[in-house]
């Protein structure tokens, strides 16, 4: 049966308002009149809304001591589930500017912070019709907030990765052909039995065969799969958390038919810097630090030109958000962080290794939330 989020008890219900109280009191401290949400991550983790990205203006506008209002067209405002007391809606017409409405909602704010996923073409007609106001990024108001998943979110991740484990464990039990088949068709099934598992999307399915797998991001195409290939197989989705999609993503890399000498040589490295990065990552760990256990690892066993990418990023309402697990990233991860630990190893014109799981960072440490096989198997 799919593993689905349960319903939320005391304390799990997405918090919303304390949400909302949290990001109005770092305004207050920052100095802040104005935050700008548009369609982006930041709507949906204020009010759960997910506003399509579109030409369309679609703005949350949070001030310091009264209710957010969501400007929205009318046609989008049927989408939007009311919350009463939280924020309120005011739908604009066609014939209306709706910048126009936003600007006027300021009113004397002389330090406006916007979030980053707003469009140019936006922030410089509200910069026009506000010329005394400042603006500046939300990034670094909601960032350290949103870093820090409360339980119901965490609820949510668990379910995803409990079912994309689901898929995790067809693939490695051979119950997903791979011999003679194209990576598409491969990343097809991946997609549909993700959805099977419980997903309410599908975010991506990366099948990368053979000197493919040296391609991190490699989009599944024509090529055939064939015995003597490592397949890397990395994919993900999301599921709705009370209108909030919380995301899945999970890497396993198996054999076909047959596996060289050299090849789970690599695999045994990958797993073996895959456990030294869980082993460093606690609360008050540095992300650089956890980032250099698995690199460490691997650059002992001569591989290290091969690990060309970070060792994970953190996961929630996006597949990628702080904090990222990286070199030069000297933040400290805390409790409440849930991020991967992917560690990879791609030799071009050869093959790729990648294994990835998800890590929620609790009081005693991590906690994973795929939990399916690291062995290499060979299918």
């Amino acid at each position: 049966m799919p593993s689905e989020p349960k319903e939320p008890g005391p304390g799990q219900a997405p918090g919303f308002a304390a949400r909302i109280a949290a990001v109005t009191r770092r305004m207050s401290e920052k100095g802040i009149d104005a935050v700008l949400c548009a369609a982006g991550p930041e709507l949906p983790w204020l009010i759960g809304y997910e506003a399509m990205p579109l030409e369309r203006l679609t703005m949350l506008v949070v001030r310091v001591g009264s209710d957010p209002v969501l400007v929205i067209p009318r046609l989008e405002a049927p989408r939007v589930i009311e919350r009463s007391g939280l924020f309120s809606v005011l739908a604009w017409q066609e014939w209306e500017d709706p910048l126009d409405i936003v600007a006027a909602m300021l009113g004397s704010a002389e330090r406006v912070a916007v979030t980053d996923r707003t469009w140019s073409s936006f922030l410089l007609g509200l910069q026009a019709r506000a010329p005394k106001a400042a603006f500046s990024s939300a990034g670094g108001l909601f960032g350290p907030l949103r870093a820090r998943k409360d339980a119901g979110e965490l609820a949510a991740l668990r379910a995803a990765g409990a079912q994309a484990d689901q898929v995790a464990l067809a693939l490695l039990a051979g119950e997903i052909p791979l011999v003679g088949r194209t990576e598409a068709e491969v990343a097809g099934q991946i997609s549909r039995l993700l959805l099977e598992a419980g997903h309410d999307r599908v975010n991506f399915a990366i099948v990368a065969a053979g000197p493919n797998g040296a391609s991190p991001h490699h989009h599944p195409g024509s090529a055939r799969i064939h015995v003597g290939d490592l397949v890397v197989c990395d994919f993900g989705g999301a599921v709705l958390w009370d209108s909030t999609p919380y995301c899945s993503d999970t890497t396993r890399t198996v054999a076909v038919g047959r596996a060289t000498a050299l090849q789970m040589e690599v695999h045994a490295v990958v797993e073996g810097a895959r456990q030294a990065a869980l082993a460093a990552a606690f609360a008050g760990t540095g992300c650089s630090s956890v980032d250099l256990a698995a690199r460490s690892v691997i650059e002992e066993a001569g591989f290290g030109e091969y690990f060309v990418h970070r060792c994970g990023h953190g996961i929630g309402i996006e597949e990628h958000e702080a904090p990222y697990i990286a070199e030069g990233n000297h933040d400290l991860l805390e409790e409440g962080n849930v991020f991967s630990i992917e560690p990879g190893i791609y030799i071009p014109n050869s093959f790729g290794v990648r294994l990835e799981d998800i890590v929620a960072l609790g009081a005693s440490g991590p906690e994973l939330l795929n939990n399916s096989p690291r062995d290499l198997v060979v299918l």
